[in-house]
């Protein structure tokens, strides 16, 4: 399954011994690296590829459908995110500026 992710970032609240073990027995190719804030830092912040989480789920907030939770079942919402990628993933290709 996804032989070609490599690398997992995440955040901090997957940093446990249930993520770790569970991720292993699904996934055993994929290394993860855990992004965490500074100890010292006060008030904003930026942590690095914390962005690109944050900016896919904008892109992904940009559709309509997934701006609420409508779906009853979770196979139907999964859907309309599949959708959503493939729309943008449609619109990089053919528009490659």
């Amino acid at each position: 399954m996804y032989p070609f992710l490599k690398k997992l970032f995440a955040d901090g609240g997957y940093q446990g011994p249930q993520f770790q073990k569970a991720l292993a027995k699904v996934m055993p190719q994929l290394k993860i690296e855990i992004v965490k804030r500074s100890d010292t830092a006060k008030g904003f912040e930026v942590i690095p590829r914390r962005w690109v989480v944050e900016r896919t789920f904008a892109w992904l907030g940009r559709c309509r459908r997934l701006a609420k939770d409508w779906e009853n079942l979770t196979r139907s919402a999964l859907a309309f995110v599949r959708l959503a990628s493939i729309r943008l993933m449609l619109r990089k290709l053919c528009n490659p500026s």
